[in-house]
C-alpha cells in the first residue's frame, strides 16, 4: 500500500473516511501498528510519562523524542509519523522551532511535527511552513501547559473559551498546518471546528465527528499503571492479542463505533 502522507489525509476528510491514529514509541510496537493498518503514527511527549515514569510531559527534551521517533521510523512503512515537538523546543522563537523540528526530521525521522498552542505559535507554524516542513497543531487542553491550566480539565466548555479555541484553530490552518489536534474539548465545539476547517481534526476526548482518532497506546491497551483517562478505551479486554486490540481500535474507528458518548464531554 501507499504511504499516507498529509495530502493522503485531507483526500481522506474530504471523503469521510475516519482517520485512525495511535502512540508508539518504539521499534516493535511501532511496527505492530504499521503492519494492523494505522493511518498515523504519533511519538508522543506523552512517552515521558508512560515510559518515562514523570507526572508531566515536561521533563522530556528533544534527544528523548529524536531517539524515540527514530526507533519508531524503523519499524513503519506505510503511517505518516508524527513526532511531538517537546516542552520549551519551540516557544522562544521561530528559529528555535525550526532547529527544534530540524532535529527531529533529520535525525528523528518525522515527517510532521506537532506542537501546542494557538494564535502565539502561529508565526513559527508559518515559519516552519515556508521551509518545508509539516505541522500539525494541537489545541484545548495542552498537556505542556497542565500548571497554567490548573491540571488535565476539559477546556472550552465557557462560551468565552469556545471562541478562543475556534478561532485558533482557523489561525494554525490559516498560518498552513496540515493537521489539527482537539484534546479534552466538548463534542459539539470540535464538530464546529471541523465543519469550519479544510483540515483534518484528530480528536482525543473531542467526540466522534473529528475527522480521526488518537489515543496513547499503553491506555488503549491497558498497560499504563495509573489511571487512563475517561476518554480512553481499553481495547485488550476480549483481544486475542496485542495486534488484534488494536484491528478493533481501527475498526471501530473507521466505523464510528469510537469513541462512544461515555469518552466524550459536553459544554453543559
Amino acid at each position: 500500500m501507499k504511504p499516507v502522507t498529509v495530502s493522503t489525509l485531507r483526500e481522506m476528510k474530504r471523503r469521510g473516511e475516519k482517520i485512525a491514529c495511535l502512540t508508539a514509541y518504539d521499534y516493535s510496537f511501532a511496527s505492530l501498528l504499521d503492519r494492523a493498518g494505522v493511518d498515523m503514527v504519533m511519538v508522543g511527549d506523552s512517552l515521558g510519562m508512560v515510559m518515562q515514569g514523570h507526572d508531566t510531559t515536561l521533563p522530556v527534551s528533544v534527544a528523548d523524542m529524536v531517539y524515540h521517533s527514530r526507533c519508531v521510523a524503523r519499524g513503519v512503512d506505510r503511517a505518516l509519523i508524527i513526532t511531538d515537538m517537546p516542552f520549551m523546543s519551540y516557544q522562544e522563537s521561530p528559529q528555535h522551532a525550526c532547529a527544534s523540528a530540524g532535529r527531529l526530521m533529520q535525525k528523528g525521522g518525522a515527517q510532521v511535527v506537532k506542537l501546542e498552542g494557538g494564535e502565539p505559535m502561529a508565526a513559527s507554524v508559518r515559519f516552519l511552513v515556508e521551509r518545508g516542513i509539516p505541522v500539525c497543531a494541537h489545541l484545548g487542553l495542552t498537556p505542556q501547559s497542565v500548571h497554567q491550566l490548573g491540571g488535565y480539565r476539559v477546556q472550552g466548555r465557557e462560551a468565552n473559551a469556545a471562541e478562543r479555541i475556534r478561532r485558533d484553530a482557523k489561525v494554525m490552518q490559516d498560518a498552513g498546518a496540515s493537521l489539527l489536534v482537539l484534546e479534552a474539548v466538548p463534542s459539539e465545539l470540535a464538530k464546529t471546528i471541523t465543519l469550519d476547517l479544510e483540515i483534518p481534526t484528530i480528536g482525543i476526548g473531542a467526540g466522534p465527528d473529528c475527522d480521526g482518532q488518537v489515543l496513547v497506546l499503553h491506555d488503549m491497551l491497558g498497560l499504563y499503571p495509573r489511571p487512563s483517562p475517561k476518554f480512553s478505551k481499553n481495547f485488550m479486554q476480549g483481544a486475542a492479542s496485542p495486534e488484534a486490540a488494536v484491528q478493533a481500535y481501527i475498526a471501530a474507528v473507521k466505523s464510528g463505533a469510537f469513541p462512544g458518548p461515555e469518552h466524550g464531554f459536553h459544554t453543559t
